[in-house]
């Protein structure tokens, strides 16, 4: 049985490695953090498959260096920015993905990031650790109520949907802008209701974003989008980075144009704008919107069969390029 070739451009769940082994030769990079440009160039040379992560930009360069044994590119993450899909179907790689086991793992940490920044629980907690605290206070860190408020919900996918179901246990009103609107009925049993974008902003006490990012929605939360906000509401971003204008967000946590944000992504990751780091009215979070341990081995397992599946012959559960096969 033919032995594939195989490069992991960093470490994931051990079980995702135990099914590239069965049918591959795994080589896995040993460099901490994001792999340097030059290595995975080096690296992907005569591989037929390349498991990457959404910090690895695999673009035609990468693909001319992995030459004509290159046939799935599998994506650990629900999103494919970071892949040259177009290029990738021109010379007949499949590219796959592991949509949706993320869903709720993320909505929770969306949850997480609006009630720390509504309830100033990190402040808190550098309060306590600090020795400042000196016993309770009626004029103590106040915040704002998140029970009962209106929700914002930009992009009713999966994450949204399920960010939706969890406003319900704090009794909020929740609107959602998406690219289309959902069925009736569906909105009915979400209890949600669908607004444009403009009115969304203006309307909602907590807006979350919950889109992909493409050139539509880059910097779909700029300057303009943030003066239609109210000056009490705040911004929770679990999305991806560059959605959000950073210098503008910055501008209007300064200047109390809203009252705050959570952010668990940057427009330029690792990189973080400046003065982000300064302000007490925002919350950051190192994109770990689905770090569980369960949701982090599914998505190693869900990576590692779409892989295994591609280069066996067979259609992987998540093609993102089903044209592909059409060749």
């Amino acid at each position: 049985m033919e032995r594939y070739r195989v490069f992991v451009t960093r470490a994931i769940p051990q079980e995702g490695l135990e099914i590239l082994g069965r049918f591959c030769d795994v080589e896995v990079s040993a460099i901490p953090g994001a792999i340097p440009r030059e290595v995975l160039l080096e690296k992907v040379k005569g591989k037929h498959g390349i498991l990457a992560l959404l910090t690895d930009t695999i673009d035609r360069e990468v693909m001319e260096a992995a030459s004509e044994t290159l046939r799935v590119i599998s994506n650990y993450a629900a999103g494919f920015n970071n892949i040259d899909v177009e290029e990738a179907t021109r010379r007949g790689i499949m590219v796959t993905n592991t949509p949706g086991v993320l869903a709720e793992t993320t909505a929770d940490l969306t949850f997480a990031l609006l009630l720390a920044v509504a309830r100033r629980i990190v402040e808190g907690d550098k309060l306590v650790r600090s020795g400042q605290f000196t016993g309770w206070d009626p004029l103590l860190l106040l915040g704002e109520d998140v029970y009962g408020k209106t929700l914002g919900i930009v992009g009713l996918g999966r994450i949204g949907k399920a960010v939706a179901r969890r406003a319900l246990g704090f009794s909020m009103q929740v609107l959602y802008y998406s690219r289309r609107a959902l069925p009736k009925e569906e909105e009915k049993a979400l209890r949600v209701r669908y607004v444009e974008l403009p009115e969304l902003l203006q309307c909602a006490d907590f807006v979350t974003l919950h889109v992909p990012l493409t050139e539509a929605t880059h910097h779909l939360i700029g300057e303009r989008e943030l003066a239609m906000m109210k000056k009490s509401a705040y911004l929770v971003n679990t999305s991806r980075g560059p959605v959000v204008d950073e210098k503008a967000l910055v501008r209007a946590l300064r200047e109390g144009i809203i009252r705050g944000a959570a952010l668990d992504v940057f427009e330029n990751e690792p990189d973080v704008e400046e003065e982000l780091l300064t302000l007490p009215n925002v919350v950051l979070a190192p994109h770990i919107g689905s770090a569980s341990l369960a949701t982090r081995t599914r998505m190693a397992m869900m990576a590692a069969d779409n892989l295994v599946k591609a280069l066996r012959g067979e259609r992987p559960e998540y093609l993102v390029n089903p044209e592909v096969l059409k060749g």
